[in-house]
């Protein structure tokens, strides 16, 4: 764990060699960091303070005009034992065998800071990349510039998950980490690695957003933190005073926080975000420090570095609208902002754009859905593009108005209020386009529209019962298929009731309800869930039939499964397709040579409308008999892009709801030869290269890499 003290400009320690180049005390090290304090500088203390005890005489060096942070390096014990065995010249004798011990017996000892210590600011890194963005949120800071306090990043308040030391002797692999030593005007230590991030990771760790609090589940007031929710409606804009435009910074900084100040209050759950490269950015740090000034609320405006095309995969904040700082001809070209947005869009956006205007004046905004085709929406999540023109005071641009910053800031701040004003537009129009879904769903169920629902935003909208997941089979497809058939009764969905084709009614057990309260609940089950957008969610199957399994759970109340689909509900449907080739292309680019299925079962042993998105090597020890295998391989199994076609013809999906199906000979995917048991099954499919059947290679049913095809 790193501590950190402020302010002035950054001085690093390190307790192993203050001595003259030996090994020195806690004395000399808290004594060297007073000294360098007075001189107005930073100070940055590198040494393992794993536990409360070992941290508190370096937490006295802080004070009303000293901030202490901690950057806890939260890395993988194999990680760090691996590394410490293969080092060597290690100042404390830290190396090979010994070193195993002596990190393990400290890994299991070690307790995670907390705020009521007396930090200001915690930052936990849990892989290399993190580390670096923590590096670099402290380097790109300024005299006059801080960050906010609060805990940020943390995955768990009390994990010590180690394993036997020999484990990793036997395994230990990846290079020792660079240390660069800096002197006093030098910004930070770099501290990487060339090792490659464990992908079995990669989900569970959440981004650093330095500029943004993150969510943490807190043991106790006094550990209560700023938090940061990635499910809601965000739009992520530049400065519109571009570099190119030539406007004057401290000008353009004083009116983005008056208007962010003006539009706040009507944002509602949503909230606004300005985005530049890199934290080094003047335009970030100057609204930064005037939007601390006025106590802007930081959970509903904050700034953050990354390119605005890459927010969601690259910086995991998940944004639905951006703000493109266009020309006046709506044109892709010149550099910058315009032209990386209408790059990463494709054709799509400019083809829309045309759709609504051809040409924009300065001051104004113009609001642009995004098709569903565009790879900026399938890949980013994002839904809409508002091209917005500032002022120009580049005699080398149109428009230029020659220094003339009284008008200049007139336009400016029409076009920072015409840009806030899109995005309100369209968070009303989300909300009656909500409200409407939800009254022809319940049409559609036949319960009638529901007068609870106020505002129209079905995530305001929860069941009040909470379902416990203490039990991984409380979530996912479960260990078997199974459907209980009652006599015909009436009764409301929220029952746990479902009527079949049939006219039998189905009744839903209460293990069997789980994935329903974790769509009406989302927000009570982030652990489980991998991603929450606007009406659905995505999480893992907590029972995977292979080695990649999760499902597209939507979120709308009356679509227990997939008797309850009707034509109203055909976005929808495209919907949790688009959003589940859009993880399958995350897997195969984990694993080129993956091969996936999209599809619903056609009488789900869980209640609420999901999507299977599956991997076809079935290779899981959660495969165990005839109903888990013909679940998948038989016509119990509905292709999505079937149940789409037949939705848009029909109004209806054609429900092959014959358990009977369940229970048929076990036959191979691929080459259909019949085996008597799983065991015999799976032994045959791990080597079976016999190419899948003519009809699954049709009509996009099966998705695998390019090159594969």
């Amino acid at each position: 764990m790193k501590c950190f003290a402020g302010p002035g400009s950054l001085f690093t320690l390190w307790k192993d060699t203050i001595g003259n180049g030996k090994a020195g005390t806690k004395a000399q090290c808290v004594k060297s960091a007073l000294s360098v304090l007075k001189d107005g500088k930073s100070v940055f203390i590198d040494r393992c303070n794993l536990d409360r005890e070992q941290r508190a005489e370096f937490l006295k060096l802080g004070s009303a005009q000293i901030d202490v942070h901690a950057v806890m390096l939260d890395l993988p014990t194999q990680l760090c034992i691996s590394r410490s065995v293969k080092r060597t010249g290690h100042e404390g004798n830290l190396q090979g065998g010994k070193a195993a011990a002596v990190v393990n017996r400290m890994l299991q000892k070690k307790e995670l800071p907390k705020l009521s210590e007396g930090f200001s600011r915690i930052t936990f890194c849990h892989n290399d990349a993190e580390v670096q963005a923590a590096l670099g949120a402290y380097s790109g800071l300024g005299p006059s510039d801080g960050l906010p306090p609060g805990c940020f990043g943390q995955k768990s308040q009390d994990a010590k998950v180690q394993v036997g030391i020999m484990k990793f002797l036997k395994k230990a692999e990846g290079p020792s980490p660079v240390v660069s030593k800096v002197n006093s005007n030098q910004s930070v230590a770099s501290i990487g690695s060339s090792e490659k991030k464990d992908s079995s990771l990669e989900r569970e760790q959440m981004p650093i957003l330095p500029n943004a609090p993150q969510k943490e589940e807190s043991k106790g007031k006094e550990d209560a933190v700023q938090a940061i929710d990635n499910d809601v409606c965000t739009l992520a804009f530049p400065s519109i005073s571009t570099a190119d435009f030539q406007f004057n910074l401290e000008k353009a900084s004083d009116i983005i926080v008056e208007t962010v100040e003006e539009f706040v209050p009507k944002l509602g759950n949503a909230r606004l975000v300005l985005v530049d490269l890199t934290y080094e950015s003047k335009i970030l740090s100057l609204v930064r420090a005037k939007a601390a000034k006025k106590s802007i609320d930081s959970s509903k405006f904050f700034t953050f570095a990354g390119n605005i095309i890459e927010l969601s995969t690259k910086g995991g904040l998940n944004c639905n609208v951006i703000a493109n700082a266009a020309n006046w001809r709506l044109k892709p070209g010149g550099g910058g902002v315009n032209a990386a947005i209408f790059k990463a869009a494709g054709a799509d956006l400019e083809k829309a754009t045309n759709e609504r205007v051809k040409s924009l004046l300065p001051g104004s905004a113009v609001v642009v859905p995004l098709p569903s085709t565009s790879p900026l929406y399938n890949r980013e999540g994002i839904t809409h593009v508002i091209h917005v023109l500032g002022p120009n005071m580049n005699p080398q641009r149109p428009n230029c108005l020659n220094n003339d910053y009284n008008k200049g800031c007139m336009v400016l701040r029409q076009a920072y209020t015409s840009l806030f004003e899109g995005f309100l537009s369209l968070l009303k129009l989300q909300e009656k386009s909500v409200t409407k879904r939800h009254e022809e769903f319940l049409h559609h169920s036949g319960h009638g529209p529901d007068k609870n629902v106020a505002n129209g935003d079905l995530k305001n909208k929860r069941d009040d019962a909470v379902v416990s997941i203490s039990s991984k089979k409380s979530r996912g497809s479960g260990d078997e298929v199974e459907t209980h058939i009652t006599r015909p009764r009436t009764g409301n969905s929220d029952s746990g009731t479902q009527t079949t084709n049939s006219g039998m009614t189905k009744a839903w057990g209460s293990w069997a309800q789980a994935l329903y309260h974790i769509a009406m609940n989302p927000e009570r089950h982030k652990d489980d869930i991998l991603e929450i957008l606007e009406d659905v969610v995505v999480l893992n199957d907590a029972y995977p039939k292979a080695q990649k399994h999760i499902l597209i759970l939507a979120q709308a109340r009356g679509l227990d499964c997939l008797a309850d689909v009707h034509e109203v509900h055909l976005e929808l449907l495209r919907r949790m397709h688009a959003i589940g080739l859009k993880w399958v292309e995350k897997f195969l680019h984990e694993d080129s040579q993956l091969v996936f299925r999209l599809g619903y079962h056609s009488a789900p042993s869980m209640r609420q409308l999901h999507l299977h998105v599956i991997s076809q090597d079935f290779n899981s020890v959660h495969l165990k008999n005839k109903k888990h295998w013909n679940s998948f391989n038989t016509a119990f199994f509905r292709d999505s892009v079937d149940v789409i076609e037949e939705v848009n013809k029909n109004g209806k999906a054609m429900i092959k709801d014959d358990e009977s199906l369940l229970s048929m000979e076990l036959r191979c995917h691929r080459c259909r030869s019949a085996h008597p048991n799983i065991p015999r099954l799976k032994s045959h499919i791990q080597n079976c290269q016999v190419p899948f059947p003519a009809f699954l290679l049709q009509s996009d049913r099966l998705v695998r890499a390019p090159d594969s095809n």
